[in-house]
């Protein structure tokens, strides 16, 4: 063959290369334009409870982020007087929740002597619909601003976070940001996009082999971060969590297929290694029976939170005596415990 053909030969191999490889790229691009069209913005649940159903004394309130105005309940801790400050907790839920059915979170920890407030993320509960997709980035911003809210409005002495699933996540991109959230309780946080990205490949049993999963998971997640012109990085708890340097409490389920267990460990191993001798450590919870959903269930799972925020946030009461009040206030799931994931099937049960 003369060195002209096989030049050709060659020009053509890397014409036919390049052609496929933008064809694959272009199918990959339109799928990941579709995904964002089916779950880029929450199938929204109704708000069917309120603090009256428990007996507890609140405010309806909004909290302003951004342009939106969220709806939320404040629940200022039983004891207090106006003049008394003492910690507040933020709640926030998880993907197409509301502050509802994340109430248990208050409930007990009202019990520990905290003031809470509980809201509904952008697009979620009684809170404005959005027509942009939302994602971890969304939920930092508005837990940033809730925070925000409680430490001006109330005589707080410290404001410590929580956050469940994608709320999770948004709990630690937010106090690697915001220096008025002095702790950080993070429940079943998805480690960062691609990884839940392509976790819900296989919830939707899709059957992409792993060469092709793992190069169409970072495409979705940069086309699902694209139009509020957010970074992948911008939506990863591993991230934020290499920033933060405060008190921060991982727990999680063992049982967890929507978010498997091996996040919790990412988030832990980022976290840690960012930290010097003076920092705080990171504390893990693992609950071997339970899910992605529920975990409050457990006495253990609020006793340890209660603690941690009497530690972290010095009061209201002992950690001893904030543990012992949690544990022995009995919360439960939801009436109707089955959502979220939007479209997606989940092999989760719920727990």
């Amino acid at each position: 063959m003369s060195a002209n053909k096989r030049t050709r030969r060659k020009l053509w191999l890397l014409l036919g290369t390049a052609t496929a490889g933008v064809a694959a790229y272009g199918a990959a691009y339109r799928f990941a334009v579709r995904y964002r069209e089916r779950v880029g913005l929450p199938h929204r649940s109704p708000v069917e409870t309120t603090p009256d159903e428990f007996g507890l004394a609140y405010e309806r309130v909004e909290i302003p982020s951004g342009e939106s105005r969220l709806a939320a309940w404040l629940v200022p801790a039983a004891a207090a007087r106006a003049a008394d400050p003492r910690p507040g907790i933020v709640v926030v839920h998880g993907w197409e929740s509301n502050r509802g059915r994340t109430f248990a979170h208050v409930r007990y920890l009202h019990a520990a002597g905290f003031h809470c407030l509980v809201f509904d993320v952008r697009g979620h509960g009684d809170s404005p619909p959005e027509t942009l997709p939302i994602n971890v980035p969304e939920f930092a911003e508005d837990a940033a601003a809730a925070v925000r809210w409680l430490a001006a409005r109330r005589p707080v002495s410290a404001v410590g976070v929580l956050g469940h699933s994608m709320g999770g996540a948004g709990v630690i991109v937010a106090a690697s940001r915001e220096p008025v959230i002095r702790a950080v309780v993070s429940v079943s946080a998805p480690a960062d996009l691609v990884r839940m990205t392509r976790q819900t490949f296989e919830m939707a049993e899709m059957h992409i082999p792993g060469p092709i999963a793992g190069p169409l998971a970072l495409i979705t997640a940069g086309v699902l971060m694209a139009p509020r012109r957010h970074s992948i990085d911008d939506a990863s708890a591993l991230v934020a969590a290499r920033r933060y340097r405060g008190p921060l409490l991982l727990i999680h389920g063992a049982q967890d297929h929507g978010v498997p267990v091996e996040h919790l460990a990412l988030i832990a191993r980022a976290a840690s290694e960012a930290r010097d001798a003076g920092d705080p450590p990171v504390e893990t919870l693992v609950l071997p029976e339970f899910g992605h959903r529920w975990l409050y269930e457990a006495p253990e799972f609020r006793r340890r939170v209660a603690r941690f925020f009497a530690e972290a946030l010095g009061g209201p009461v002992s950690p001893e005596l904030a543990a012992e009040r949690a544990a022995a206030c009995a919360v439960e799931r939801p009436p109707d415990p089955v959502y979220g994931f939007g479209a997606l099937p989940s092999r989760d049960s719920p727990g």
